[in-house]
């Protein structure tokens, strides 16, 4: 089992890697053809298609594998509990320890007696 985990936090690490150097290869809409690579090169380099479509397949291929690799160390980590995976898995839903445990306020007759202060009726 530690393992799978190992495995999957090299791919998960590779993956994370590769998307930021993905992002950072592609250009902005208003970039000019040759940003990336220098003047012209990367029609060249990527086909006649250009960067745009490879870069953005590869990212997208990269961050599929990421979510998937994320999904897997969360299963993996609560130890095949699929239905306590919540924020709140762990917490009580008994409402009676809830309102046992707050204190009662005073009646405003006995906080107005121990202060010395009138009440109108």
């Amino acid at each position: 089992m530690d393992i799978l985990k190992t495995l999957l936090w090299i791919v998960e690490i590779i993956s994370a890697i590769s998307i930021i150097v993905l992002v950072l290869l592609q250009q902005g809409k208003g970039a000019d053809a040759g940003a990336s690579f220098g003047s012209g090169g990367s029609s060249s380099l990527f086909g006649a298609s250009g960067s745009s479509n490879f870069l953005s397949r590869a990212t997208a291929v990269c961050a599929v594998i990421f979510f998937i690799t994320t999904l897997g160390m969360v299963i993996l980590s609560s130890q095949g509990k699929v239905g306590d995976l919540g924020v709140m898995a762990g917490m009580k839903s008994d409402a009676s320890s809830v309102a046992a445990s707050q204190p009662l306020a005073k009646p405003a007759a006995s906080v107005a007696k121990s202060t010395g202060t009138q009440i109108p009726d």
